[in-house]
């Protein structure tokens, strides 16, 4: 069974550029973003087809959410899974930045 990873900590990887959610010593998922000023633009999230199924996404895209409230950013969400991600949680909705 795979393990799900719903206890693992979302961590920002500033290196690459990618929030990244870990099960053991595996990256299970993560989610790619630009950092500018003060928006954070969401490119694509990945999970890894073993861990599909588990929750990592949502997991994943909840931790670099809570990290972007956290830091004060706003966010724009290129990704389609965190648009999705935020159409069915409205709680992070204010993160997104205005159109401007």
């Amino acid at each position: 069974m795979v393990p799900s990873g719903t206890d693992a900590p979302v961590v920002d990887n500033t290196a690459l550029r990618r929030y990244e959610l870990r099960v053991g010593d595996v990256v299970a998922g993560f989610v790619l973003y630009r950092l500018s000023d003060e928006t954070i633009t969401l490119i694509h999230t990945e999970v890894e087809p073993a861990y599909e199924g588990h929750g990592i996404g949502g997991r994943l895209v909840a931790g670099a959410l809570d990290d972007i409230r956290s830091r004060w950013l706003h966010m724009i969400p290129l990704c389609p899974f965190v648009r999705s991600y935020i159409d069915r949680h409205p709680e992070y909705a204010d993160l997104v930045a205005a159109p401007g």
